[in-house]
């Protein structure tokens, strides 16, 4: 939900003050973001603000974060992320927001079940467990969470910058988080399952999870997935 607050002034171009303009709700943000090509280059890596996403028209997870947190700050949102470990040390990046003093997210991913979800959750963890389940692959499991507003790092230039911001995933990976326990048994089999279904699958997405409803709209690409012996639309 927009708040009171104050955005800071900034000096925009007349393509990114019309297009935040256009984006006033977390929900049109995830429909902008799922438009774009999730940024998978891996030499040089990159981590583009708000503005570096608007010119290279690409984004990895934590690019889409910088992009939500920027527009959304100028309708009143704070700019509040949250992060997660992982036992495979590929972790993953949320703008979180409340409505209605519930919890909701905006994402993006290479993996469906990793985007946005609508505003539905009592707390923060209870976001942050609604992950645990699609975050198991052959490598990763959820070890901890945190919520982390952008402002604390003060007059750092994470907005606008045409470098990389890497001080924004310093803060990211200093930050204290807090441990998600989830029992070794429940992990292992929802591991087995993703093994069988990318042995069956193995150029397509798994959708077999539960709490789909809670889950924003996904890219495209992702409407329609092989899973459990059924295909999702969306």
């Amino acid at each position: 939900m927009a708040t009171d607050l104050h955005p800071p002034t900034l000096a925009l171009t007349t393509r990114e003050r019309r297009l935040i303009e256009r984006l006033r709700t977390p929900d049109a943000v995830q429909r902008y973001l799922n438009q774009l090509p999730y940024n998978a280059a891996s030499s040089p890596l990159t981590l583009r603000s708000f503005r570096g996403v608007v010119q290279h028209q690409s984004a990895h997870c934590l690019e889409a974060v910088l992009f939500a947190a920027t527009a959304l700050e100028q309708h009143g949102y704070p700019t509040t992320v949250m992060s997660f470990e992982s036992v495979d040390n590929l972790d993953h990046v949320l703008f979180v927001y409340r409505n209605h003093g519930r919890w909701g997210s905006v994402a993006r991913s290479r993996d469906p079940g990793l985007h946005g979800r609508r505003p539905v959750f009592r707390s923060a963890r209870a976001l942050a467990l609604s992950y645990v389940e699609p975050y198991v692959d052959l490598t990763g499991r959820i070890t901890g969470y945190a919520v982390v507003d952008l402002a604390a790092l003060g007059n750092y230039d994470w907005r606008l910058s045409q470098r990389n911001v890497w001080k924004v995933e310093r803060l990211l990976l200093e930050y204290p988080h807090l441990r998600i326990q989830t029992p070794d048994r429940r992990i292992n089999a929802w591991r087995e399952r993703y093994q069988r279904f990318t042995e069956r699958f193995p150029d397509a997405k798994p959708m077999f999870f539960g709490g789909q409803d809670a889950w924003s709209v996904l890219p495209r690409r992702f409407r329609r997935v092989a899973g459990s012996g059924n295909t999702r639309r969306a």
